[in-house]
């Protein structure tokens, strides 16, 4: 038997070595084809800056807050409770006249967005009268004529001042 020379010795070595490092050289290529095939798929988000709405901003500045908020197709509209335009509560102990009132304001803002009852996809109400509320919700369904939209009605201690009997607040979503 031919001892081997070293001239083939080394053409063995090379060829374990390219032989072994070949496989992870694909890897690395595929890995980079994958990498470049994701970073072609990201699109890039466009940041949206809120568009703020006070219905009447003299009130709102002074309590510190606005009453809608629009970010995109969504829009969050503070609780709305029944008072007239210089701050001053109405339908003093009337649930029912108020809870048209809140309705009232509610649809001024949605007006002001290009929107509608229908678009309201959550409706929360605080009241310090449930059994009053309740006795008066079927209003409502003059208000929501498709679809009512989620939400929760919440029994409460007390309103901002004393004589607010309910507070109704707003989330919708506009769509294009």
């Amino acid at each position: 038997m031919k001892k081997p020379n070293k001239l083939n010795h080394r053409f063995i070595l090379v060829l374990m070595f390219c032989s072994t490092m070949l496989p992870f050289q694909s890897c690395e290529q595929k890995e980079k084809e994958s990498t470049k095939e994701i970073e072609e798929e990201v699109t890039v988000v466009e940041s949206v800056a809120p568009e703020y709405f006070q219905l009447r901003p003299d009130i709102e500045q002074a309590y510190g807050y606005s009453h809608a908020v629009k970010i995109g197709n969504d829009i969050k509209i503070s609780g709305a409770v029944s008072m007239d335009n210089e701050g001053n509560p109405t339908a003093i102990a009337d649930l029912g006249q108020q809870m048209k009132n809140c309705y009232a304001d509610l649809e001024k803002v949605l007006n002001h967005f290009g929107c509608t009852f229908d678009d309201v996809v959550v409706e929360n109400i605080f009241t310090t009268d449930m059994a009053s509320f309740i006795e008066n919700a079927a209003y409502r369904e003059s208000i929501y004529t498709k679809n009512f939209p989620a939400g929760s009605w919440l029994g409460v201690k007390e309103l901002a001042l004393p004589e607010f009997m309910i507070e109704i607040e707003l989330e919708v979503h506009k769509p294009e």
